[in-house]
């Protein structure tokens, strides 16, 4: 593969709500630059990126896929420098929201695409929300501009009200709907049109006379958004006039402008016409930030604590950061990584300094969606990934033994709904959990324990679509029968006040005892804050080989609440005092103490059931608008507010979950079938005591 200089690198995405046409564009841009030879089609099902089979079915994107391409394309005649561009696809539908999360975290850039029709739609929010979270410069592709009802104007004026985003229109399109011909390049003031049927030609022309103002008043607009944002061009600007600037200066002083993340270019275009997609590979080569225009990776050093950072050079030393982990059918468990400095050969020995383990790299793979290529080495700025690194998990951080660093994690939202799964047979009982553990080690938001009073085998995801997802591919990929109860809401109890808690463990029969003894304190804290244990102990009052244990046991009790069985969350543990004895302590007495004390200390202390609260966004017609309103009110639900949408109205609203099963039938038959929702989990709150009288008596 032809090495590229990592200034002529791009790490991008492509983020957007379901539908909006993530995967059309980037199956156009891996034609455009040769990495294919056909154009991907989702009716169709022959998309590159998307290769799953449940993803052909149902026409989404399920797992983000990786791949590289060149632009110019290898084989063009084309003598500018050549860039190499990795591409990460991701997921629109929310409930596959951490494989945008964790893609985000190693990218350089994106671009959010958005559907003409309607701007920013519930999950556009979410994406850029993360896309904030990460500092990741972005470009707007306003697609779909051929649909019908498409307003280009108003779709991008929705990006700077909602997202409360400086946008910065490159071009306009020209015409609208079936009318859509081509598109106004508003820095170099030229017409470009796409006439052949694979849109592989552009075709520059002078601007139509008919739209020659608006793109000169436009072009003002946009020049003087690019000269407020440098204090060079500013200063130029207001001495020698806009016609000064070279388009040259202009570009530089956006490229600058976009990396800060101050503005977001907006591009035009219908990527499923083939129009308007190769000017978006030049912003995309010309906007977006190579690995040096960023400060580098942050993290700190697992032996002093301090912070240290790792600049994108070869030279430096090794660190990349995990995001992904993948059970591929033909060649095992696959890590994907990021390099962030340094350079990883196959066969070398790395260290995992999230886990404090050594790793010994096996082959070394570049993807392309589901193909594999066998490279030797992967160096700083690159997105690779691996055979063979045994207990990596997404999140991980590895490095170079000699030169430890732990870079930032990834945080991903709790699970929210549950089911039960129950294997057909005796055979598929281990098997069944064989590929449970497989695919939550690919999943942070799956989780998978067993019901210790129901023998049960419980699953938690981000949605109803989620598990279907998860436990078709069981059945499918690792050939499990199972049987699947109803979807049921994943509760979680806390306490509402601090108690003192004694736990004792003492056995004497024949032999060596056990003894273990633990003074708690159990005290709750903010909803969110997660589980917190203080070892408080002073005088050797219990030995420290022994506390790991008192922890344990104290987590594993946590695993089954006392009010329903839900795990316990929000908690702060703080062990304080306690006895030992010689000869029969172990850590196995202090873990059972420490267990039996916090079950007995969180019956005393005023424990509650909480409920996944979920954001839900309903967009209907005016007429029926109160109806909507009456049944998210009955449904316990807070209206927050309500707004247009074209001519529809969109009411947004905080909702219990455990309400809104079934939803999509009763909305429809409440609407005609002519209102539309989306649901993202929100929070956890308090389950009032009616309610919660009711699951703990069921």
């Amino acid at each position: 593969m032809e090495k590229i200089p990592l200034d002529r690198v791009r790490n991008i995405g492509f983020i957007a709500h379901i539908d909006a046409g993530k995967t059309t564009t980037t199956e156009r841009v891996l034609y455009y630059t040769g990495k294919t030879y056909k154009i991907g089609n989702i009716d169709e099902g022959t998309t590159q990126m998307d290769w799953m089979e449940q993803e052909k079915e149902r026409g989404i994107t399920i797992q983000s896929a990786a791949t590289t391409c060149f632009w110019p394309a290898p084989t063009s005649p084309d003598s500018r420098p050549r860039h190499r561009i990795n591409i990460i696809d991701t997921p629109g539908h929310v409930d596959f929201t951490a494989e945008v999360e964790r893609s985000l975290r190693v990218l350089d850039g994106a671009v959010v695409v958005f559907d003409g029709v309607v701007g920013v739609e519930p999950q556009s929010e979410t994406v850029w929300r993360q896309a904030d979270h990460y500092h990741v410069p972005r470009l707007c592709f306003m697609n779909k501009l051929d649909k019908t009802g498409a307003d280009f104007e108003k779709s991008v004026q929705t990006i700077n009200e909602r997202l409360g985003a400086k946008t910065a229109l490159l071009q306009i399109p020209i015409g609208l709907e079936n009318q859509f011909k081509g598109v106004i390049d508003l820095l170099e003031m030229k017409a470009l049109y796409w006439e052949d049927e694979v849109g592989a030609e552009v075709v520059e022309q002078e601007i139509p006379p008919e739209y020659k103002d608006k793109a000169l008043e436009k072009r003002k607009e946009l020049v003087e958004e690019i000269a407020s944002s440098s204090e060079e061009l500013l200063d130029k600007y207001l001495e020698e006039g806009a016609e000064s600037l070279t388009v040259a200066e202009l570009k530089q002083g956006l490229r600058q402008a976009v990396i800060k993340a101050e503005i977001f270019p907006v591009l035009a275009g219908s990527s499923l016409r083939n129009k308007g997609v190769q000017p978006l590979i030049d912003a995309v080569v010309d906007y977006l930030p190579s690995p040096l225009d960023l400060p580098g990776a942050v993290g700190y050093n697992p032996v002093n604590g301090e912070k240290e950072q790792r600049r994108p050079d070869e030279k430096e030393p090794f660190a990349a950061l995990a995001f992904k982990v993948q059970t591929d059918p033909y060649v095992g468990r696959l890590v994907y990584f990021r390099v962030y400095s340094g350079k990883i050969g196959s066969g070398s020995n790395i260290y995992n300094s999230t886990r404090q383990s050594k790793v010994r790299v096996g082959r070394l793979l570049l993807m392309h969606a589901n193909h594999r290529e066998q490279v030797e080495e992967f160096s700083a700025g690159e997105i690779g990934a691996a055979l063979g690194l045994k207990g990596v998990s997404t999140g991980d951080t590895l490095c170079d033994p000699n030169h430890p660093i732990v870079l930032e994690k990834m945080a991903f939202p709790e699970p929210v709904i549950s089911v039960a799964v129950e294997p057909k047979t005796k055979a598929d009982q281990e098997k069944m959990m064989t590929a449970l553990q497989r695919l939550a080690e690919e999943d942070p938001t799956f989780t998978v324990r067993g019901d210790a009073e129901t023998g049960e085998v419980i699953i938690s995801g981000m949605g109803e679509l989620h598990l279907e997802i998860l436990v078709d591919r069981m059945m499918r990929e690792f050939k499990v029968e199972a049987s699947v109860g109803r979807p049921q809401v994943a509760y979680k109890e806390t306490i509402r006040k601090a108690v003192e808690q004694e736990g004792k463990y003492i056995r004497q029969s024949g032999g060596r005892g056990q003894y273990g003894h633990v003074f708690i304190k159990i005290e709750p804290k903010e909803r969110g804050e997660g589980f917190e244990f203080v070892n408080a102990i002073k005088g050797g009052a219990i030995p420290s080989e022994y506390i790991p244990g008192v922890e344990k046991g104290i987590k594993e009790a946590m695993q089954s609440g006392v009010l329903a069985g839900y795990p316990v969350v929000d908690v702060k543990v703080t062990l304080y005092d306690g006895s030992f004895h010689e000869v029969d302590s172990s850590e196995l007495a202090f873990k059972i103490a420490a267990s039996d004390a916090f079950k007995k200390g969180a019956k005393q202390a005023d424990p509650v059931l909480l409920e996944p609260i979920m954001k839900v966004e309903v967009t209907t017609p005016e007429e029926y608008m109160g109806d909507v309103i009456g049944d998210l009110s009955a449904k316990r639900g807070e209206i927050l507010e309500t707004g247009m949408r074209g001519t529809a109205r969109v009411i947004r609203a905080l909702v219990p979950l455990a309400e809104m099963f079934g939803y999509a039938t009763a909305v429809r038959s409440m609407t005609q079938g002519r209102a539309v929702f989306n649901m993202e989990p929100s929070h956890y709150q308090e389950t009032p005591k009616g309610i919660m009288e009711k699951i703990i008596g069921e």
